[in-house]
């Protein structure tokens, strides 16, 4: 599948997603969302975006496994600690101190994920302000868009790892252990509002103190991040706090946030007044740009007419108007050819047929490039040029065509590097486009690096955290397979001294032993067997007792073996037999069953003795 279809299976999944699940996921970055949608994908052993689409209509259970992987839910109580230590001692005292006492403080947890960051907002403010102020006066709302991780977080309880971030003093002050989970206090707990809510459709909760909304803008494209800080703005009083994480600095959106600290990424937020003032400030320094670009315009403009390039002008009519020196000398004209047709001039043909391409200019009313065109000098050497067709018109009137010939022969030494590069760098080269476009600054360029690393960081996380859960599971698994590993090992020692102790009773019996299997088959054949009939129990292990050629009519044998089989007990039947060393002499053969550990017969046993004639 090209570039172009795969871009659009992925659209279709995205449209997808938003009508069948109210997922609108178009303002997300596109490379780091579809890197973790093929994450998804390939664990369910899918290879197309089409493929995927149709997975999902079969499977609808499959929506909550995707949205946990797209939507990654890494967080923690007190994340980044050096961060909400700032905030703690010095940004909130501060913002208490400019609130009147009693009046409410409302805060914000946007992206919450699983609640951790929520409740570490609601033990700060306890210790800042008590249990009984903070109950009367705080209100904490928390927000996500996924349902299973707003679920974790209203039943507030975490495992003890959970709580290791924790300073010292608050894990008995705020939890309580309920068999092997920490759960937060109910008292606090109910000052938490948990809610769905999202940042780029919904609209944002209003009148806030404090929004923090850490690590979460960094998943947004420039535009969606555009539009979301524009709302948190909104949501924001004009004394508001906004608090960042790490990959988030906003250096591009300075006419809504100013950093109180950016090592920390809080920020205050900039009032409208302000905002104005600084509009004003900023059409002014629009107006001087304007007259330096006009300037710098003009100036390029004397500066390209100056350049040493060849260049003619045709008039509407076809008739060379205008030729430079450089034009002149390269293609042999003279000053008596200006105004004659182009047609009688041997430019018009040579190096480039013109009349053609002059046409097509005029036809489809744009400019164009021809590139490649070989130009053999009288020395012997060749030169490449590259032609440019520009229209001149002045409003709708059509005046005239300007074509630039340019020497680009110096640069044919690298064209096939470049050939052999452009193929690799043209995915890049769309993405640096697309990114450009999004982006207004360099420094956006940089921030959005640093959120797709910080983002790449949440999803190691998140696999590093599967994986110990599997080591574990595997971890057990050994264990349990170790187990049944010394079991065999006690059962085939037990078999090995059975089997040794057996062959030392057939080898001290005086009589032949022979025991066959259902079907006739040797299985054990003792020493005293070997010395009557001269084979080894090597020689005739595993091969059928009926198509053994020795000195005892085995063929004499085979109703009382198959009568022992069907279920007799103890046959014996003497029969002439001729032994190793030729001598005859009378055998009697007993018959046994073999019996299992189920008493079914297995086989037969037989027993040989020599007796006399």
């Amino acid at each position: 599948m090209s570039n172009s279809d795969d871009d659009q299976a992925f659209k279709a999944l995205l449209d997808y997603l938003k009508r069948s699940r109210g997922f609108d996921f178009s303002g997300y970055k596109r490379s780091g969302f579809q890197r973790r949608v093929q994450k998804q994908m390939h664990h369910r052993e899918v290879a197309t975006f089409e493929d995927y689409i149709d997975y999902l209509e079969v499977h609808p259970e499959e929506f909550v496994s995707l949205f946990n992987t797209v939507l990654i839910n890494v967080t923690g109580f007190f994340r980044d600690a050096p961060a909400w230590s700032y905030l703690w001692e010095e940004v909130l005292p501060q913002l208490l101190k400019t609130k009147p006492d009693h009046e409410p403080l409302r805060l914000w947890s946007a992206g919450c994920a699983s609640g951790e960051e929520a409740y570490t907002l609601a033990m700060i403010l306890t210790e800042l302000l008590g249990a009984n102020e903070f109950r009367q006066r705080v209100k904490i709302y928390a927000t996500d868009v996924d349902e299973d991780a707003l679920g974790q977080a209203r039943q507030a309880s975490y495992s003890a790892n959970d709580l290791a971030a924790l300073p010292p003093g608050l894990q008995d002050r705020y939890f309580e252990l309920v068999v092997d989970r920490y759960v937060f206090r109910a008292d606090l707990r109910r000052i938490v509002i948990f809610g769905r809510h999202d940042l780029v459709q919904d609209a944002p909760i209003s009148r806030l103190d404090l929004l923090v909304c850490r690590n979460t803008l960094m998943y947004f494209n420039a535009e969606a991040q555009a539009r979301i800080l524009s709302r948190l703005h909104f949501a924001l009083n004009d004394t508001g706090i906004l608090f960042l994480g790490k990959a988030e600095m906003l250096l591009t959106h300075a006419e809504l946030f100013t950093p109180i600290s950016l090592p920390h990424r809080i920020f205050a937020k900039v009032p409208k007044q302000d905002m104005r003032d600084r509009s004003l400030g900023a059409t002014q320094r629009t107006d001087e740009a304007i007259h330096s670009l006009s300037a710098s315009l003009q100036l390029r403009e004397l500066a390209f007419n100056a350049t040493p390039t060849a260049q003619i002008v045709i008039d509407r009519e076809g008739n060379l108007i205008l030729a430079n020196t450089l034009a002149r000398s390269t293609f042999g004209l003279t000053a008596e050819n200006i105004g004659s047709p182009l047609q009688d001039l041997e430019v018009s043909y040579r190096p480039l047929e013109l009349r053609s391409r002059l046409g097509q200019v005029y036809a489809e009313r744009r400019s164009l490039i021809v590139t490649d065109i070989v130009r053999y000098l009288t020395d012997g050497t060749v030169q490449h040029l590259e032609a440019e067709f520009t229209l001149l018109q002045n409003g709708s009137e059509l005046l005239g065509i300007s074509i630039v010939f340019t020497d680009v022969s110096h640069y044919q030494a690298l064209q096939a590097e470049l050939q052999r590069s452009s193929q690799e760098l043209e995915t890049a080269n769309e993405e640096l486009q697309s990114s450009n476009e999004e982006l207004e600054t360099t420094n956006e360029e940089l921030q959005s690096t640093n959120e797709e690393l910080e983002t790449t960081n949440e999803e190691l996380q998140s696999t590093n955290e599967e994986l110990e859960t599997m080591n574990e599971e595997l971890q057990s698994t050994n264990a349990e397979l170790q187990a049944i590993n010394d079991e065999l090992s006690r059962r085939t020692s037990e078999a090995n001294q059975a089997n040794a102790f057996l062959q030392s009773i057939l080898a001290s019996l005086r009589a032949g032993v022979v025991v066959m299997d259902n079907q006739f088959n040797l299985l054990s054949w003792n020493r005293q067997t070997e010395n009557l009939w001269g084979l080894s129990s090597e020689e005739v292990s595993g091969q059928s007792f009926f198509n053994l050629e020795i000195g005892l009519p085995v063929d004499q044998l085979r109703e009382m073996i198959q009568r022992c089989i069907a279920g007799a007990n103890q046959l014996e039947l003497s029969i002439a037999a001729v032994n190793r060393r030729g001598r005859s002499f009378r055998c009697r053969v007993t018959c046994n069953p073999l019996l299992g550990a189920e008493q079914e017969h297995q086989g037969v046993i037989l027993i040989m003795e020599e007796v006399s004639l």
